[in-house]
């Protein structure tokens, strides 16, 4: 009975997610020459409409964790990346946010215009050091705007359990940025899997943990921050899935990286 709940809320969530998403963006397109702040408040409205469909039709809602670590002003968020979720949930905390995005996906028709309206930070995953010097320049405007810039380092959603290198884009932002690199873990794969049309009920879980020390070498940084979201995200991901055991089907365990075992905790 739950399995067959959880396909019909899918369905509807499924049809209200691409049915207002085309109305929504169809309405972006008209306010593309305001200011881009109307944008924002635009996006900001579909995120939420997108949360109160998920937990009006499948009773999925979210819970924050280590809400204390959240800066007021400008912050680096380096937060696991695991659904199509983490790429709207910070509509719902923020302003005024800029996701860094990879080049190809600024380039879709009519999304890729209103990302980059929005000031999402494009970078270009082949393009050396010459992009990551482009990518370091635009969030460092952001960032003097005092709006939060979001980033998943793996640069792809990955299966609850298991995870993806780090690219360096981070580790350029942390030691080029005077801005705190907060760590962010979470388990949202578990209830909204990837390339998955079912969703699952439940509660997921998003955690803000201390900002990284400043004043670390690149390797110290790289190994700190995998090993504090990797950690806690698999933590997050076992606890999620013996809460709702409708999830376990998504949760796959694998090793977390040698070099990060070497990493200072505090």
């Amino acid at each position: 009975m739950y399995r067959f709940r959880s396909i019909i809320g899918s369905a509807l969530f499924n049809c209200v997610f691409i049915g207002w998403t085309a109305v929504s963006v169809t309405l972006m397109i008209v306010l593309l020459p305001f200011p881009r702040l109307v944008l924002q408040r635009a996006v900001k409205a579909w995120a939420w409409s997108q949360h109160w469909a998920l937990k009006i039709l499948l009773g999925l809602d979210y819970e924050i964790r280590g809400a204390e670590h959240i800066n007021n002003g400008a912050a680096i968020y380096a937060t696991k990346h695991q659904s199509a979720w983490d790429t709207y949930f910070f509509y719902l905390i923020f302003s005024d946010p800029a996701y860094v995005l990879k080049k190809e996906l600024t380039k879709i028709p009519v999304w890729g215009w209103v990302a980059r309206r929005c000031g999402a930070i494009s970078v270009d995953r082949d393009g050396g050091a010459s992009a990551l010097k482009v990518m370091v320049h635009n969030a460092r405007q952001r960032l003097s705007e005092s709006r939060a810039v979001i980033i998943f380092p793996e640069g792809t959603r990955t299966q609850p359990g298991t995870h993806q290198a780090y690219h360096p884009g981070i580790a350029a932002l942390y030691s080029q940025c005077d801005a705190p690199v907060i760590p962010v873990a979470l388990n949202s794969g578990l209830f909204w899997g990837r390339r998955s049309q079912i969703k699952e009920a439940g509660r997921i879980v998003i955690e803000f943990m201390k900002p990284i020390p400043k004043g670390l070498k690149r390797r110290d940084f790289m190994a700190q921050l995998e090993i504090i979201i990797e950690t806690r995200a698999l933590e997050l991901a076992k606890e999620g899935s013996q809460k709702f055991p409708n999830t376990r089907h998504r949760l796959h365990i694998s090793r977390l990286v040698n070099s990060a075992d070497q990493a200072p905790v505090d």
